[in-house]
Protein backbone atom coordinates (compact mmCIF):
# COMPACT_ATOMS: atom_id res chain seq x y z
CA UNK A 1 0.00 0.00 0.00
CA UNK A 2 1.35 3.50 -0.63
CA UNK A 3 0.73 6.24 1.88
CA UNK A 4 1.68 9.92 1.77
CA UNK A 5 2.43 11.90 5.03
CA UNK A 6 2.02 15.82 4.99
CA UNK A 7 4.58 17.55 7.87
CA UNK A 8 4.56 20.64 9.55
CA UNK A 9 5.89 22.21 12.92
CA UNK A 10 4.73 24.84 15.56
CA UNK A 11 7.63 26.23 17.68
CA UNK A 12 10.66 25.61 16.24
CA UNK A 13 12.14 28.50 17.87
CA UNK A 14 12.23 26.55 20.94
CA UNK A 15 14.59 24.32 20.40
CA UNK A 16 16.64 27.25 18.83
CA UNK A 17 16.47 29.99 21.62
CA UNK A 18 15.91 30.11 25.29
CA UNK A 19 13.99 33.17 25.02
CA UNK A 20 11.46 31.48 23.38
CA UNK A 21 7.78 31.91 25.33
CA UNK A 22 6.94 28.03 24.32
CA UNK A 23 8.79 24.83 26.29
CA UNK A 24 8.04 22.49 23.75
CA UNK A 25 9.16 22.35 20.02
CA UNK A 26 5.64 20.17 17.97
CA UNK A 27 6.19 18.29 14.96
CA UNK A 28 3.39 17.56 13.15
CA UNK A 29 2.32 14.73 10.59
CA UNK A 30 -0.67 14.04 8.31
CA UNK A 31 -0.75 10.27 7.08
CA UNK A 32 -2.79 9.22 4.29
CA UNK A 33 -3.15 6.28 1.70
CA UNK A 34 -2.30 7.58 -1.62
CA UNK A 35 -5.26 7.24 -3.23
CA UNK A 36 -7.18 9.19 -0.51
CA UNK A 37 -5.24 12.09 -1.54
CA UNK A 38 -7.84 13.88 -3.90
CA UNK A 39 -10.87 13.17 -2.33
CA UNK A 40 -9.44 14.86 1.01
CA UNK A 41 -7.58 17.66 -0.87
CA UNK A 42 -11.08 18.30 -2.62
CA UNK A 43 -13.06 18.44 0.29
CA UNK A 44 -10.90 21.00 1.78
CA UNK A 45 -10.88 23.22 -1.33
CA UNK A 46 -14.74 22.78 -1.29
CA UNK A 47 -14.72 24.09 2.28
CA UNK A 48 -12.38 26.83 1.36
CA UNK A 49 -14.64 27.90 -1.73
CA UNK A 50 -17.71 27.80 0.77
CA UNK A 51 -16.33 30.46 3.01
CA UNK A 52 -13.88 32.31 0.20
CA UNK A 53 -10.88 31.90 2.15
CA UNK A 54 -8.23 32.61 -0.72
CA UNK A 55 -4.32 31.85 -0.41
CA UNK A 56 -2.69 30.45 2.34
CA UNK A 57 -4.79 28.92 5.63
CA UNK A 58 -2.61 28.63 9.15
CA UNK A 59 -2.84 28.58 12.29
CA UNK A 60 -1.67 31.57 13.01
CA UNK A 61 -4.69 32.75 10.78
CA UNK A 62 -7.11 32.14 12.77
CA UNK A 63 -9.08 34.63 13.60
CA UNK A 64 -12.68 35.42 14.62
CA UNK A 65 -13.85 36.54 10.62
CA UNK A 66 -12.73 33.21 9.34
CA UNK A 67 -13.65 31.02 12.93
CA UNK A 68 -16.37 28.89 11.04
CA UNK A 69 -13.99 27.67 8.37
CA UNK A 70 -11.61 26.63 10.57
CA UNK A 71 -14.30 24.89 13.12
CA UNK A 72 -15.56 23.43 10.11
CA UNK A 73 -12.08 22.54 8.78
CA UNK A 74 -11.50 20.58 11.99
CA UNK A 75 -15.06 19.04 12.31
CA UNK A 76 -13.73 17.68 8.29
CA UNK A 77 -10.79 16.02 9.81
CA UNK A 78 -12.77 14.64 12.15
CA UNK A 79 -15.32 13.33 9.95
CA UNK A 80 -13.13 11.55 6.81
CA UNK A 81 -12.03 9.05 10.02
CA UNK A 82 -8.95 6.90 8.73
CA UNK A 83 -9.11 8.12 5.45
CA UNK A 84 -6.64 10.73 7.06
CA UNK A 85 -4.25 10.03 10.86
CA UNK A 86 -2.18 13.31 12.58
CA UNK A 87 0.44 12.34 14.62
CA UNK A 88 2.68 14.71 16.56
CA UNK A 89 5.67 14.83 18.78
CA UNK A 90 6.88 17.63 21.55
CA UNK A 91 10.01 18.38 22.33
CA UNK A 92 10.48 19.96 25.55
CA UNK A 93 13.43 22.02 25.01
CA UNK A 94 14.77 22.19 28.25
CA UNK A 95 15.59 18.28 28.15
CA UNK A 96 17.36 19.13 25.04
CA UNK A 97 21.52 18.41 24.98
CA UNK A 98 22.54 20.19 21.94
CA UNK A 99 26.33 19.63 22.88
CA UNK A 100 26.59 16.24 23.68
CA UNK A 101 23.83 14.48 21.71
CA UNK A 102 23.59 16.70 18.56
CA UNK A 103 27.08 18.04 17.80
CA UNK A 104 25.82 21.45 19.45
CA UNK A 105 23.80 21.56 16.09
CA UNK A 106 20.29 22.67 16.45
CA UNK A 107 19.41 21.73 12.78
CA UNK A 108 20.69 18.22 13.32
CA UNK A 109 18.53 17.80 16.45
CA UNK A 110 15.48 18.95 14.54
CA UNK A 111 16.27 16.43 12.46
CA UNK A 112 16.64 13.61 14.16
CA UNK A 113 12.94 14.45 15.74
CA UNK A 114 11.69 14.48 12.65
CA UNK A 115 12.82 10.87 12.10
CA UNK A 116 11.85 10.06 15.90
CA UNK A 117 7.88 11.41 14.55
CA UNK A 118 7.80 9.68 11.41
CA UNK A 119 9.81 6.17 12.09
CA UNK A 120 7.28 4.65 14.47
CA UNK A 121 4.51 4.71 12.02
CA UNK A 122 6.08 3.09 9.36
CA UNK A 123 5.02 0.01 8.82
CA UNK A 124 6.09 -3.48 6.87
CA UNK A 125 5.43 -4.20 3.49
CA UNK A 126 4.15 -0.26 2.39
CA UNK A 127 6.04 2.49 0.38
CA UNK A 128 6.27 6.07 1.63
CA UNK A 129 6.12 9.76 0.45
CA UNK A 130 7.04 11.99 3.40
CA UNK A 131 6.07 16.18 1.81
CA UNK A 132 7.84 18.65 4.87
CA UNK A 133 6.98 22.56 4.65
CA UNK A 134 10.01 24.21 2.79
CA UNK A 135 12.88 25.26 5.37
CA UNK A 136 16.13 27.31 4.79
CA UNK A 137 18.67 24.42 6.17
CA UNK A 138 22.98 24.96 6.51
CA UNK A 139 23.41 21.92 5.18
CA UNK A 140 21.96 20.39 1.78
CA UNK A 141 21.53 17.12 2.81
CA UNK A 142 19.48 17.09 5.23
CA UNK A 143 16.27 15.31 3.20
CA UNK A 144 18.15 13.16 1.77
CA UNK A 145 20.27 11.93 4.83
CA UNK A 146 16.44 12.09 6.72
CA UNK A 147 15.32 9.51 3.47
CA UNK A 148 18.40 7.29 4.13
CA UNK A 149 17.58 6.98 7.59
CA UNK A 150 14.16 6.46 7.65
CA UNK A 151 15.08 3.72 4.44
CA UNK A 152 17.60 1.77 6.16
CA UNK A 153 15.41 1.20 9.58
CA UNK A 154 12.63 0.05 7.86
CA UNK A 155 14.06 -2.42 5.91
CA UNK A 156 10.45 -4.15 4.87
CA UNK A 157 9.03 -0.96 3.81
CA UNK A 158 9.97 1.47 1.04
CA UNK A 159 10.46 4.93 1.16
CA UNK A 160 10.60 6.24 -2.09
CA UNK A 161 11.23 10.29 -0.78
CA UNK A 162 11.59 13.12 1.77
CA UNK A 163 11.22 16.09 -0.24
CA UNK A 164 10.45 19.81 0.68
CA UNK A 165 7.20 21.36 -0.29
CA UNK A 166 5.86 25.14 -0.27
CA UNK A 167 3.16 24.83 2.22
CA UNK A 168 1.25 27.57 0.15
CA UNK A 169 1.26 25.09 -2.72
CA UNK A 170 -0.29 22.09 -0.46
CA UNK A 171 -3.38 22.31 1.58
CA UNK A 172 -2.82 19.60 3.30
CA UNK A 173 0.22 20.93 4.69
CA UNK A 174 -1.96 23.87 6.02
CA UNK A 175 -4.08 21.27 7.66
CA UNK A 176 -1.14 19.88 9.18
CA UNK A 177 -0.45 23.50 10.44
CA UNK A 178 -4.04 23.93 11.88
CA UNK A 179 -3.93 20.81 14.10
CA UNK A 180 -0.18 20.82 14.86
CA UNK A 181 -1.06 24.45 16.16
CA UNK A 182 -3.93 23.18 18.40
CA UNK A 183 -1.35 20.40 19.82
CA UNK A 184 1.00 23.40 20.48
CA UNK A 185 -1.46 26.14 22.32
CA UNK A 186 -2.38 22.85 24.68
CA UNK A 187 0.58 21.44 25.73
CA UNK A 188 2.50 25.15 25.77
CA UNK A 189 -0.73 25.79 28.06
CA UNK A 190 -1.78 29.18 26.02
CA UNK A 191 -4.64 30.38 27.13
CA UNK A 192 -4.93 33.89 26.73
CA UNK A 193 -4.59 36.13 23.16
CA UNK A 194 -7.20 34.64 20.88
CA UNK A 195 -10.42 33.34 22.31
CA UNK A 196 -11.04 32.13 18.24
CA UNK A 197 -7.93 29.73 18.59
CA UNK A 198 -9.20 28.77 22.24
CA UNK A 199 -12.90 27.92 20.48
CA UNK A 200 -10.73 25.94 17.32
CA UNK A 201 -9.22 23.82 20.03
CA UNK A 202 -12.27 23.16 22.05
CA UNK A 203 -13.77 21.90 19.05
CA UNK A 204 -10.44 19.14 18.49
CA UNK A 205 -10.52 18.44 22.54
CA UNK A 206 -15.08 17.33 22.23
CA UNK A 207 -14.07 15.08 19.22
CA UNK A 208 -11.74 13.50 21.09
CA UNK A 209 -13.51 13.82 24.37
CA UNK A 210 -10.85 15.05 26.82
CA UNK A 211 -8.05 17.74 26.65
CA UNK A 212 -5.06 17.26 24.03
CA UNK A 213 -2.24 14.69 25.76
CA UNK A 214 0.15 12.02 25.68
CA UNK A 215 -1.32 9.32 23.87
CA UNK A 216 -0.85 5.27 23.72
CA UNK A 217 1.42 4.34 19.94
CA UNK A 218 -2.00 2.94 18.98
CA UNK A 219 -4.41 5.82 19.11
CA UNK A 220 -3.95 5.97 15.29
CA UNK A 221 -6.87 9.75 14.62
CA UNK A 222 -4.67 12.08 17.38
CA UNK A 223 -1.72 10.42 18.21
CA UNK A 224 0.39 12.76 20.36
CA UNK A 225 3.85 11.44 21.60
CA UNK A 226 6.13 13.19 24.25
CA UNK A 227 9.38 11.83 24.24
CA UNK A 228 11.49 11.08 27.12
CA UNK A 229 14.76 12.57 26.79
CA UNK A 230 15.78 11.45 31.00
CA UNK A 231 16.47 8.09 29.74
CA UNK A 232 15.37 5.24 32.50
CA UNK A 233 12.23 3.11 32.19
Amino acid sequence: MKFEVYCDESSPEALASDLSSNQFLVLGSLWLEANDRVHVKDAIHRLRDKYKVGGKFKWNRVSPSRIDFYCELVELFFDIGHKARFRCITVDRDKVDLTKFHAKDQELGFYKFYYQLLHHWILDFNDYSFFLDFKRNRRRDRLHVLRTCLDASNMSSVVHSVQATESRQSVLIQLVDGLTGCASRRVNQKSTGSAAKDRVLRIVESKLGKEIAPTPRSENKFNLFRINLSGGW
